[in-house]
């Protein structure tokens, strides 16, 4: 798979116990059959009732987790883990397996190792927004009056979400903020438009990271991270794995002023004047929904986005440095051990961050125990083992043992695979874990944690 620095990305709510929820399905009805009169049988007219149904009751079987569930002997646990562990398909490995209510570590191995955590580092770079900004956070994106007669201002404020797609259409992301609402606002303003300007100025530094390949522009990666964009930069806006566009703010400039019958080369990049009158304002979808997004779709451009907003929070500069530097502010003032913790992006698409799984497995502790209850949302963000968002076509065939218990954040890279989540073993305890594994592709390592996710959820480990 070539040298690590050629790796490219390829792209728990706590389970509450057995889930069975019946489908309410009543049915009550009366047919009248009405026989017209045909004079040959005057004033005749025939009624079949039929008798309703008795109502089919549902008998709900969610239930919380008990108390005294047992926890796992870290002996017997270790002696379980064995077998898959040592599969050479993992290559180096480290994690570790914890206890969610009290946080007693089961089982460790180079828990501190740093290792390239590929996509896990989504785990932190959420942990840090929901300990740095309210749930309800949202971005704005504005136009402005420009300084020639006739010029708008297209300002970013750091949103990706933003939709072209028609009316009455989903954008690729639910609930993001509308291009034609913008359209609509400016020419309720009673603007005339003859140009558009861009500023971009609410980001600075580098639009790729140290570690990031221009390639995966069109791979369907990562765009260039630019205050504005449509649809995270997609091509094809309703694709998860689109290739993206290499200038995405101008993009949106472009149809911004095409509303306005703009000729394109009367797009460029600028700077809003200070004291503008402003014309137009839409905002994201708040931070809750964009992290599920996020997270769910190991979305890399809001991951990107989200990072900045931690950053302007913080008071670092809205950049990779400053979002990486925010990210490590945050969670070491939230009491987290950073030990051994390397970060040039908030996504984990550089393939030379580092991560040690101890870190990684903190956090979920904290999301699943008492401490951080704020941090609870991670773990409704997290994709369900063989049902949805990245871990959908896993567990989905063989060895179905952790569909649905397995809730987990997925890392991958040509050469690093990792998993970091929560289960409920089937003594009804609730595990978390971090698994790492490096110098190995993921399409052999990923089917071998698998198995050891699966195998924490059946051991029970008396």
């Amino acid at each position: 798979m070539g040298s690590l620095a050629a790796q490219r990305r390829k792209r728990v709510r706590i389970l509450l116990g057995a889930v069975g929820v019946l489908v309410l399905a009543t049915a009550a009805g009366v047919v009248a059959i009405a026989r017209p009169n045909l004079g040959f049988d005057a004033g005749a007219e025939t009624t079949t009732t039929t008798p309703a149904p008795a109502p089919v009751r549902a008998t709900l079987q969610v239930a919380p987790v008990p108390a005294d569930a047992p926890m796992p002997s870290p002996a017997a646990l270790a002696a379980a883990l064995g077998p898959v562990l040592a599969n050479p398909a993992l290559g180096t490995l480290t994690g570790m397996v914890s206890d969610a209510a009290t946080g007693t570590v089961l089982w460790s191995q180079g828990p501190d190792t740093p290792m390239v955590p590929a996509s896990t580092t989504k785990v932190l770079t959420a942990t840090a927004a929901l300990l740095a900004l309210p749930p309800e956070h949202r971005v704005a994106t504005r136009v402005v009056q420009g300084e020639q007669p006739g010029q708008i201002v297209l300002v970013g404020g750091g949103d990706p979400t933003l939709t072209a797609q028609p009316a009455g259409q989903p954008g690729f992301y639910p609930g993001g903020a509308r291009l034609d609402d913008l359209v609509a606002q400016v020419k309720r303003a009673g603007a005339t438009v003859t140009s558009v300007v861009v500023d971009n100025g609410a980001y600075v530094g580098p639009a790729l990271a140290q570690g990031w390949d221009p390639a995966d522009i069109a791979g369907g990666n990562i765009a260039p991270i630019e205050p504005v964009m449509f649809d995270g930069g997609r091509l094809k806006p309703l694709e998860d794995e689109s290739p993206r566009s290499a200038t995405p703010s101008l993009d949106v400039g472009r149809l911004l002023g095409a509303a306005f019958g703009v000729d394109p080369a009367r797009v460029t990049l600028g700077t809003a004047p200070s004291g503008a009158a402003p014309l137009a304002s839409v905002e994201s979808a708040p931070l809750r929904d964009r992290l599920g997004q996020m997270m769910g779709h190991s979305d890399n451009v809001l991951a990107e986005a989200v990072g900045r907003e931690i950053a302007a929070k913080v008071g670092t500069e809205p950049s990779f440095t400053g979002a990486v530097a925010a990210i490590g502010q945050t969670l070491g003032s939230g009491g987290f051990d950073l030990r051994g913790l390397t970060l040039h992006d908030a996504s984990g698409l550089s393939v030379d961050g580092r991560i040690p799984a101890r870190l990684l497995d903190q956090a979920l502790t904290a999301a699943t125990g008492d401490g951080k209850p704020q941090l609870r949302p991670i773990l409704d963000y997290l994709p369900v083992a063989g049902a949805t968002g990245t871990l959908s076509d896993r567990y989905a065939t063989g060895d179905r043992n952790a569909a649905g218990w397995v809730r987990a954040k997925t890392g991958t890279l040509s050469a690093a695979s990792a998993l970091a989540g929560y289960v409920t073993d089937v003594g009804n305890r609730v595990l978390t874990f971090a698994l790492m594994s490096n110098d190995r592709p993921p399409d052999v390592s990923r089917p071998a944690l698998d198995a050891v996710a699966s195998t924490l959820r059946s051991c029970g480990c008396q």
